[in-house]
C-alpha cells in the first residue's frame, strides 16, 4: 500500500478507537458519580469533539514529516475526581475504562473478521469491498492492542500512571504525579530513545495479535491493495 492507501485505511479505524477510549473515561466518569463530562458535552461518539488539533493532527503529522516516532491523541475528556463516590477506587475504574474498551474492540474485531471473510467466500462478487473492509478489522485488532497497551506505560498523564500511583508510597506518588507537567517530554524521549523497552512493553499486545492471525487466518479474503 501507498501513504494514501494506509492512511484511508487506517484512520477512521484509529479515529473510532481514540473516540471510543475517551467515551469511555467519560462514562465511567459519569458512572462513578462525576458528571462532567456529560455537562460539557463530551459523553458522544461525534468525532469533532474528541479532535484535539495538536494532539490528533499537527504532532502526528510533524513527526512523521521529522522521521521521529509517532505519536499522538485525542482531546482528553474532562473527569473532575473528586466528585466520584470513593476517590481511589473510581480513579482507577476511570483510567482503565479506555483500555478495556481498546481491549474489548480488538476481540470484537475477530469474529467480525470471520463473518466478512465467510460473506466473501459465500459472494464471489463483494470481494473486493469485503477484502476492503477486513483489512480495516484486521487493522483494528492491532491499533487497539497497541493503544490498549500504549496506555499503560506508566509515565504521567498516560492512564497506566493513575493506577501505578497507588502502589507507591505517599511521599514518592506525589513526586511521581508531578511528572505530568513534563510527561510528554519524557514521553517522547522514551520512545526515541528507549525503543527496546518499548517494544518489550508492547510485546503482549503483538503476540496477541499473532493469536489472533491465527484464528481469522484461514478467512482471510485477497488482499484488495496488495500489489
Amino acid at each position: 500500500m501507498d501513504f494514501a492507501q494506509q492512511l484511508a485505511l487506517v484512520f477512521p479505524v484509529l479515529l473510532f478507537s481514540m473516540v471510543a477510549h475517551e467515551y469511555a473515561h467519560g462514562y465511567a466518569a459519569l458512572k462513578q458519580g462525576d458528571m462532567t463530562a456529560y455537562q460539557l458535552g463530551r459523553l458522544t461518539f461525534n468525532p469533532i469533539k474528541h479532535i484535539d488539533p495538536f494532539m490528533t493532527i499537527i504532532l502526528p503529522v510533524m513527526l512523521a514529516f521529522l522521521g521521529g516516532p509517532i505519536f499522538g491523541g485525542a482531546k482528553p475528556v474532562p473527569v473532575n475526581p473528586r466528585n466520584y463516590r470513593n476517590y481511589r477506587r473510581g480513579d482507577i475504574i476511570v483510567s482503565l475504562a479506555g483500555v478495556i474498551t481498546n481491549v474489548g474492540i480488538a476481540i470484537a474485531c475477530v469474529p467480525l473478521v470471520i463473518l466478512v471473510g465467510v460473506l466473501g467466500q459465500q459472494i464471489p462478487g463483494l470481494i473486493r469491498p469485503l477484502g476492503v473492509l477486513q483489512q480495516m478489522l484486521i487493522a483494528g485488532v492491532f491499533i487497539n492492542l497497541i493503544l490498549a497497551a500504549f496506555n499503560l506505560i506508566p509515565i504521567p498523564p498516560l492512564d497506566g500512571s493513575h493506577v501505578f500511583k497507588y502502589l507507591l508510597p505517599p511521599k514518592w506518588s506525589l513526586q511521581y504525579q508531578r511528572l505530568g507537567a513534563v510527561g510528554l517530554l519524557v514521553l517522547f524521549a522514551v520512545l526515541s530513545f528507549g525503543r527496546p523497552l518499548v517494544d518489550a512493553w508492547l510485546s503482549p499486545a503483538y503476540f496477541l495479535r499473532i493469536l489472533a492471525e491465527r484464528v481469522y487466518f484461514p478467512y482471510l479474503l485477497p488482499n484488495p491493495f496488495a500489489t
